[in-house]
């Protein structure tokens, strides 16, 4: 049987790498992997991608393209996160329709669910309460993002689907010393720490909420599990408008535990204290991803393995 010519926009970010990689290491020869960079094709612009797709012919599709950000990106620019993200996603999805892909997966985030949402969060929790105010704006957009997949399925009878990742770590990450999300920012600063040989670390909070982190490299193998089920695997495990699968590494830990693995993968070996005059933020974030152990995927990467990958990548982004 012939590969198909698979498409992945964002191939340049954290999950779009890891999907190209995975591909490629699931026999996916590289000729048939399409990419272009935002230079290249801007997704907002409806004509350039509609004669993309016209051009290119792909037959499978990863939508793994985003604006994104932290939550003071969120804050400062929420006509930009919703109007971008809104735009480059009807954009797509549209264009594959008109151009007969009949194979599509839309990448979310946990963001989705209410910021109240009972934990475990199952799929089931969607549009069920109010979302988290900072990133409300892209929870909206990505919520959009589900809804027109599932919609160009049920009137066209794609196949379209979407799986929503709990917070990703790994090679590509955004280590930033403002802008980036927990592991690579604590990374970065034990790091640091350890060359200036500091005493004491600081870390906000009291160090007992609970996250739950994913290896993007396990993200990508899930996101291409999902995409090459058979469309009576998948129907078994969802509803037409309950269509979205959770992907989560299945356990979660305290932000204090976190630390201690980060100091010890980094090799610091002062203190690590914890400033309680700074908030915590929610109690726990944990995804149920029942319905993808279901379908008989599960994590395979465990933390302190996975820090030890991101840290080796970031001393090579650093150098």
């Amino acid at each position: 049987m012939a590969q198909p010519k698979v498409y992945v926009a964002g191939h340049r970010g954290m999950v779009g790498s890891a999907i190209v990689r995975t591909l490629i290491a699931q026999g996916v020869p590289q000729e048939q992997i399409v990419t272009r960079t935002h230079a290249e094709l801007d997704l907002t612009d409806q004509r350039a991608v509609q004669d993309f797709f016209a051009k290119e012919k792909p037959d499978q599709v990863y939508l793994a393209a985003a604006k994104v950000g932290g939550i003071h990106a969120n804050n400062t620019y929420p006509a930009d996160f919703i109007y971008q993200n809104l735009m480059l996603q009807a954009n797509v999805i549209h264009a594959a329709h008109l151009h007969g892909v009949q194979k599509l997966l839309f990448l979310g985030s946990s963001c989705i669910y209410p910021k109240l949402a009972p934990q475990p969060m199952a799929e089931t929790a969607l549009l069920t309460g109010t979302l988290e105010p900072t990133n409300e704006p892209y929870a909206v957009a990505k919520i959009a993002g589900i809804k027109l997949c599932e919609s160009y399925n049920r009137q066209y009878g794609r196949d379209y689907r979407s799986v929503m990742p709990t917070n990703l770590y790994g090679p590509g990450d955004n280590y930033h010393p403002e802008n980036s999300h927990v592991i690579p920012a604590l990374l970065r600063r034990f790091h640091e720490a350890k060359v200036a040989n500091a005493p004491e670390v600081a870390i906000w909070g009291t160090g007992t909420p609970r996250r739950e982190f994913l290896y993007v490299d396990d993200m990508a193998a899930a996101s291409v599990f999902v995409m090459n089920l058979s469309p009576e695997a998948y129907e078994a495990q969802v509803q037409p408008q309950l269509s979205h699968i959770n992907v989560g590494y299945g356990s979660d830990v305290t932000i204090a535990e976190l630390a201690q693995t980060v100091a010890r993968v980094v090799g610091y070996l002062g203190r690590v204290a914890f400033d309680t005059s700074k908030p915590d933020g929610a109690p726990r974030k944990l995804m149920d991803s029942g319905r993808l152990n279901a379908l008989g995927w599960s994590a395979k990467m465990a933390l302190e393995q996975g820090l030890q990958a991101a840290y080796a990548d970031m001393l090579g982004r650093l150098d």
